[in-house]
């Protein structure tokens, strides 16, 4: 299987002002192709991997041949994860999750006002690059998560629901060393319809 960078659903400049447009091509056209690249690389000389999914490359990480591993970790996380980032958001501001998100984030976080502030918290407590997330469990419970460099949910058997990357390249450009700005004007541009989605599938 060949990966290929996938389109984004909407230009580049729909996100201002909370995401700029120069930070969006660099970030799609330019970081998330180098992992492609680079993951398809890896893949070249390994054709008893060439029909697995990228899922099934994460999921299944520690079964892959040890010499390509910290590649498809680094590589293929960043695939997955960049892949996922873009759905995740939306020129739709300030959208809301299901009644039924909702519930659920009320039953494990206390209140959406609650959630909100223990991801922040999440985000800002990243020490370099990485990512924050909020994963579905195997029993079907709601977490909040950090991975480091671009690890990916999947790779703990983990369902990423909503995820932010907080890799400098993500918001340099705009915000600088501003990364509570950047990471409080994200959440005008969550895609609740998508979390709502990955959230029943």
């Amino acid at each position: 299987m060949t990966f290929t960078l996938p389109e984004l659903s909407y230009p580049c400049d729909a996100l201002e002002p909370y995401i700029d447009e120069a930070t969006m091509r660099l970030h799609h056209d330019k970081h998330h192709q180098t992992y492609v690249d680079k993951l398809n690389a890896t893949l070249k000389d390994n054709e008893q991997l060439a029909n697995l999914s990228i899922e099934q490359l994460l999921q299944n990480l520690n079964t892959l041949p040890e010499n390509i591993q910290t590649s498809i970790r680094n590589n293929g996380g960043g695939h997955y994860n960049h892949s996922i980032f873009w759905k995740m958001l939306t020129p739709n501001v300030d959208s809301q999750p299901s009644k039924a998100l909702l519930e659920a984030i009320d039953e494990t976080f206390g209140s959406y006002d609650q959630f909100k502030q223990a991801f922040t918290d999440a985000a800002l407590s990243v020490f370099g690059s990485g990512w924050t997330w909020l994963i579905r469990e195997a029993d079907n419970s709601l977490n909040i998560v950090t991975t480091k460099n671009q690890d990916s949910p999947l790779t703990n058997h983990q369902v990423p629901l909503l995820g932010l990357d907080v890799w400098e390249h993500a918001y340099y450009l705009k915000y600088q060393n501003r990364r509570p700005e950047y990471i409080n004007n994200f959440w005008h541009v969550v895609n609740w319809d998508e979390v709502n989605r990955r959230m029943n599938d």
